[in-house]
């Protein structure tokens, strides 16, 4: 599933192409015909990104609301627009741009109370100006559950996937079982502050990377990662290979329904 840095990038790009203009909007498919219909031939006013939902807003307060789930992808280009292609839920199109939705998880019109009610059930997004991450770290020290899980829980954290999870925490040298109630408030503030970073920056490279300088392959002399997720990263999907800072094998183990990874020494449990 995309993470909270592809849907960002996503509405700006959106918002690039087809902010102030008059849209057609159909679907080809027919799942989404009704909605289609509501906003088509509307102006797109702006678009919104909130974790990992996208929004268009359109005048006449109408908003389509997109979450992309494990399957959903848009592609995008110019004239002549191709024959739609596959299971095409959403098509959106201007004399200069075209745009297609697939396979996503939601696609649905909301109202000004839809979109509000979204937003408060979802917690704080580190690629927001508006987010609270003091109000997310009181909900992360109320609770037992481990750090990884609260991380993952979207009305804490929203944006953050499984890759920032393993990630920062690893960065943090934080073991991922380590209960909520046990991170204390300056920690807490750190791993935010890295977190909003590294996903900062993937907004603007369009991939994770996690790494330090000095662990780069370049620093290193090492070969980089071959893996279709791409980028640099210190334990996700690195299971018995070596530590990039210890040299201890990454160890792997579910939880909350997730994979996780950890390294046994630089993250000790407690």
């Amino acid at each position: 599933m995309p993470e909270g840095h592809t849907i960002h990038r996503l509405a700006a790009r959106h918002r690039e192409l087809f902010a102030g203009r008059r849209l057609a909007v159909a679907s080809p498919q027919g799942r989404f015909a009704a909605g289609a219909a509501r906003v088509d031939g509307r102006t797109l006013r702006d678009t919104e990104a909130y974790g990992k939902h996208l929004l268009h807003h359109y005048d006449g307060d109408l908003s389509v609301h997109v979450h992309l789930g494990l399957y959903g992808k848009f592609g995008d280009g110019e004239p002549p627009v191709p024959e739609p292609v596959g299971q095409v839920r959403m098509r959106v199109t201007t004399g200069a741009h075209w745009l297609d939705l697939r396979g996503p998880t939601a696609c649905e019109v909301f109202d000004p109370v839809q979109c509000q009610q979204l937003r408060d059930r979802l917690g704080a997004d580190p690629l927001r100006d508006d987010a609270d991450p003091e109000a997310a770290g009181r909900r992360v020290r109320a609770t037992t559950k481990p750090i990884f899980a609260l991380l993952l829980d979207q009305s804490i954290v929203a944006g953050c996937g499984l890759i920032y999870a393993n990630e920062v925490l690893f960065r943090a040298g934080l073991a991922p079982t380590t209960p909520g109630r046990l991170v204390a408030a300056e920690q807490w503030d750190e791993i935010w502050a890295d977190l909003r970073a590294l996903m900062k920056e993937g907004v603007a490279r369009g991939r994770i990377d996690t790494v330090h300088t000095e662990h780069t392959p370049e620093a290193m002399r090492r070969a980089p990662r071959v893996d279709r997720h791409g980028g640099e990263v210190y334990v996700y999907r690195r299971p018995g290979q070596a530590c990039l800072v210890c040299g201890t094998a990454v160890a792997r183990g579910p939880l909350a329904g997730r994979n996780l990874y950890w390294c046994p020494v630089c993250q000790p449990s407690s």
